[in-house]
């Protein structure tokens, strides 16, 4: 299990590596069902954008990262989450829910608590901001981490329109 000193929050210059480990969660998670989802044809457009959200130092957006210890300058694991405000509830008045997404690892860096260590690092920093809910999708593989963390699977009425 890695110390949580291995963990530390991306900056703007780790963008690129950012949107590369997004790819391997999103290839880990679509393969062989999503052709389109393989294409690498947005990070271009996204670099920039990504860019810009990981250099706000208070922004709502954070990416928590552990550097790969056998290539430097490569990441070998990722946990990025966002805050967003909802119309409060009970439970939660103030309407702050974080999102956790784009967990991954590096696949020739699996299996040493690195996807676990950015992720509690990402729900400290989520504890941190006053955010009582956190949500988030979670593939069957990293379902036994996700629950290990204390997150429950629920009944997900969602829908998405996409233009």
């Amino acid at each position: 299990m890695p110390r949580m000193s291995l963990v530390r929050r991306a900056g703007a210059e780790d963008a690129g590596e950012v949107l590369r480990l997004r790819q391997v969660m999103i290839d880990s998670v679509f393969a062989g069902r999503d052709a389109a989802a393989a294409s690498t044809e947005w990070h271009s457009t996204s670099l920039p954008t990504l860019r810009s959200r990981l250099a706000e130092p208070d922004g709502e957006f954070v990416a928590f990262v552990v550097e790969h210890p056998d290539r430097p300058g490569a990441l070998a694991a990722l946990a990025a989450g966002t805050v967003e405000y909802r119309i409060g509830r009970a439970g939660n008045p103030h309407g702050r829910v974080g999102h956790v997404f784009s967990v991954a690892t590096d696949p020739d860096a699996r299996r040493r608590g690195y996807a676990r260590a950015c992720t509690e690092e990402l729900l400290q920093w989520f504890r941190e901001r006053g955010v009582p809910q956190v949500d988030l999708n979670a593939s069957a593989d990293a379902e036994p981490l996700y629950a290990s963390l204390g997150f429950t699977r629920k009944p997900d009425p969602s829908m998405r329109l996409t233009f």
